[in-house]
């Protein structure tokens, strides 16, 4: 991966819906080819939230809309950028460098995925996680993609239809409102994308309610210490996410034998 494209990870890793841009620098100065505009995305309305799911080093599609900012408060907005092309941004979401620091085997050791599950992938992106979780639940279970990026959606359904993985349901979905039937899912899966999320309270009582008895929800996110991911201003403390997901009727804590080392995981259940 070139220099200019590893600096382009910190911008955008998003996630499912929000899929997997980042949030450090602005793609536009980062990234010569990449089709970002400092506009909206992500899952969030006035303050929405991105993609989550990260590249060398970055995460969220998103971070507010029209440009906005603002992080801070239980559900404090995100400024969020455009990640159209998904099959440019695969060269960085997707980049065999990003498992170094993401450690995605630990990620989903954490999950405990069943065959047979139910997963939502919250700012899918371009499939970093989405596959992975397919293989893991089977044929018998299903992965819901789910992304507010129309051309990520695209992108998602070919990538599984191409890996022969038939139980991706990739979903366009909009930025405050995941669109999942009440108890619906085993496992919520949200990385690199919580900060991006603009009433996050709110969205936490409808993961809520889309889970099934004994669903969980998992949150992972950037440290403060991690020299990846966005500036440390729009990072959220575990202690956060914990108080956001308690606001929205989940009983949070955060995972503390997980073993990441750029990045934190708080998980929530009914």
């Amino acid at each position: 991966m070139t220099k200019y494209a590893r600096s382009l990870a910190v911008v955008a890793l998003g996630g499912p819906l929000l899929g997997g841009a980042a949030c450090g620098p602005s793609p536009e100065a980062a990234a010569p080819a990449a089709p970002a505009r400092a506009e909206g995305h992500g899952h969030g309305e006035s303050g929405g939230h991105g993609h989550g799911h990260g590249e060398s080093g970055g995460h969220g599609h998103g971070h507010g809309e029209s440009g906005g900012h603002g992080h801070g408060g239980s559900g404090g907005h995100a400024f969020h950028h455009r990640f159209e092309d998904a099959a440019e941004w695969a060269k960085v979401f997707d980049s065999p460098e990003r498992d170094a620091w993401q450690q995605p085997d630990r990620v989903l050791q954490v999950l405990s995925l069943s065959p047979g599950m139910v997963v939502a992938d919250v700012g899918a992106g371009t499939g970093y996680f989405t596959m992975r979780i397919a293989r893991a639940v089977g044929p018998s279970g299903k992965v819901l993609a789910l992304d507010v990026e129309p051309d990520m959606v695209r992108y998602l359904g070919e990538r599984a239809k191409k890996e022969s993985l038939p139980n991706v349901d990739a979903r366009l979905v909009e930025g405050g409102d995941p669109k999942l039937a009440p108890a619906s899912v085993d496992r919520v899966l949200i990385v690199d994308t919580w900060h991006h999320i603009g009433e996050r309270p709110a969205y936490a009582r409808a993961l809520s309610a889309a889970l099934k008895p004994g669903g969980k929800v998992f949150v992972v996110d950037f440290k403060m210490s991690s020299p990846h991911g966005p500036p440390k201003a729009a990072r959220i403390e575990p202690a956060q996410a914990i108080r956001e997901l308690g606001e929205g009727g989940l009983s949070a804590r955060e995972v503390t034998d997980a073993g990441l080392e750029h990045q934190w995981i708080v998980v929530g259940a009914r």
